[in-house]
């Protein structure tokens, strides 16, 4: 999940900190997350909002004919020329 933060105090190894108005953090380099105990987490954690429904996917689920079309590569890729008999 990528993070967009705003008004950050950044530590670079082995530097000064320097403050930054916005950055973005790539989700696959974030750890963990330490959030203050002064969060309201209770009430900023409630999901009241219901979900919407996705027409767009509906619509393309439909009218494939036999077989449904296939997934990832398609039809009719086979397996490949191999790697060689191996000496």
């Amino acid at each position: 999940m990528n993070t967009a933060l705003r008004t950050v105090k950044m530590t670079p190894k082995g530097r000064e900190p320097i403050s930054l108005d916005t950055i973005n953090i790539r989700g696959s380099t974030i750890r963990y997350y330490i959030l203050p105990d002064s969060l309201p987490l209770d009430t900023l954690l409630v999901d009241d909002q219901p979900k919407p429904k996705n027409k767009a996917r509906k619509e393309t689920d439909r009218g494939r004919g036999r077989g449904g079309g296939g997934g990832r590569g398609g039809r009719g890729r086979g397996r490949g020329r191999g790697r060689g008999r191996g000496f």
